[in-house]
């Protein structure tokens, strides 16, 4: 297993009867050298001291991935999960509340833009539990929920493009398809059957499909 931020080792202590092997990453050096001292009996423990954006998560081989997700850079590690292989199976993260709700969200819905569809184009997921703010010490403003990530068998093929499109797509939510991606696809976005939509009324399919269509097309905006 990967655990990611594992601070005091509150959630550590758990997951070291259920692995093998447990790779922790902690940035703030006083709490590795406290983790290091609190499960210092424990040869299954490796504590790095790191950022997890700058760390190369698949240098232990095959994993799950688990983690109390700082929230300033929740999106990025989801992003970074979401772009690892089938050898990452699964990951489960707690997250702020909203950012739960954004992951899970359907078409049609105000919580529904780029991380949702690029976290359900190549997972299923499913909420574990929410978690209350008084669960924590101290206690944040805001609460909090459990995440399952289960990597899907079949990734979207060319998934990079597909997902720049997306991220096109939502460039301005309020702005239909046709705003947001004339400037990349010239005429062609006007013609789309789309174009009138915004972003967040397209399932994750019709995203594929419109990828499909599009990917075709070799209009670039030079300036």
């Amino acid at each position: 297993m990967i655990e990611i931020g594992p601070g005091r080792g509150a959630l550590t202590r758990h997951l070291l009867p259920r692995t093998d092997e447990l790779h922790a990453i902690e940035l703030d050096l006083s709490l590795v050298e406290l983790l290091n001292v609190k499960f210092s009996s424990d040869t299954k423990l490796h504590v790095h001291r790191a950022d997890v954006l700058a760390t190369d998560l698949t240098q232990w081989g095959p994993a799950a991935i688990i983690g109390n997700l700082p929230y300033y850079i929740t999106s990025p590690i989801i992003e970074r999960f979401v772009a690892l292989d089938g050898r990452f199976p699964i990951a489960v993260f707690l997250v702020q509340l909203e950012v739960a709700e954004r992951l899970l969200a359907k078409p049609g819905t105000r919580a529904y833009g780029y991380l949702s569809v690029a976290t359900q184009l190549v997972c299923d997921l499913s909420l574990v539990c929410r978690v209350p703010a008084a669960a924590f010490v101290p206690p944040p403003k805001v609460e909090s929920a459990a995440v399952r990530l289960e990597r899907k068998a079949e990734v979207p093929e060319g998934l990079p493009e597909l997902l720049t499109l997306v991220s096109r797509s939502f460039a301005h939510k309020r702005k239909t398809l046709r705003n947001n991606l004339r400037p990349h696809y010239g005429e062609q976005a006007d013609r789309l059957p789309e174009a009138g939509l915004r972003a967040e009324q397209l399932s994750i399919e019709q995203f594929r499909d419109l990828h499909a269509r599009l990917s075709t097309v070799s209009y670039t905006k030079t300036s």
